[in-house]
This record gives C-alpha cells, structure tokens and sequence, in this order.
C-alpha cells in the first residue's frame, strides 16, 4: 500500500481515483497531478514503484495544502466567522445550514434527529406547575 500524505491509498483502485482519498483532492486535481508528474493514470496503486510514490508526494507536499494543514485552515476559518460574529459564523454557532438552505423542513442531516414536542410533554409541565403551586 502506498502512504501519501499520511494517507493509506487503496491499493486495488486506479491511482487517479485514489487520490481522492486523500482530503482536499477530487478528481479534477488528481488528474492535474498525475499530469504534472508524469505518471499514467490508469495505473494501479499496487504497480506503483517507490520512485512514483516518493514523486507523487513530494510534489504534492510543495504544491499543496492536504489532509491536517487543510482541516486546520478550514477549522480556523469557521472560528474567526464565529468570532466576528458573520451571518455564516451565527449559522455554524447554531448549527444551521450557512448556505441559504431551507430549514422549515429538511435540514435534517445539518440539525440532526428529531425532538418532537407536542401535546403530552405540554402537559406533563402542566401538571408539574400545578405540583409545585
């Protein structure tokens, strides 16, 4: 298995579609890469040899920011949002959709399970109320 960026590459797939798993590189930049680079496409990750590896991550080492530098920038730049108190900075704070999504229904994987209210828990706070009076 090949290790780039601290990152296991499946050893089965196509090397252009491997280093997709690599966070921060899709498709479009993967192909850029290979091209800068030199090396095929279409080649497995289990043919590759230590040279190409070595090459391959190297090159993307000086050229870009991957996996750790990448999420921390990301991480960083919601907080100053948040810190400054931005429109998109409240909606992470509350944990809404920032991008103009609806949240009267939907929204669910942003906001999570849901917490139904309704009558029954109305009235058992009812009921506590008329307790403590």
């Amino acid at each position: 298995m090949a290790r780039i960026a601290g990152v296991e590459l499946p050893k089965d797939k196509r090397l252009e579609i491997a280093l997709t798993y690599i966070y921060g590189i899709g498709r479009n930049l993967a192909g850029q890469i290979l091209t800068a680079t030199g090396i095929d496409p279409n080649i497995r990750v289990k043919n590759l040899s230590e040279i190409e590896i070595s090459k391959l991550s190297s090159y993307i080492a000086q050229n870009y920011k991957v996996e750790g530098d990448l999420r921390r920038e990301v991480q960083e730049n919601i907080k100053r949002l948040i810190e400054v108190s931005t429109y998109r900075g409240i909606r992470h704070r509350r944990n809404l959709p920032c991008r103009g999504q609806r949240t009267r229904t939907n929204a669910r994987t942003k906001r999570g399970k849901r917490k139904t209210i309704g009558a029954v828990k109305a009235k058992k706070r009812l009921a506590e109320e008329v307790k403590k009076e």
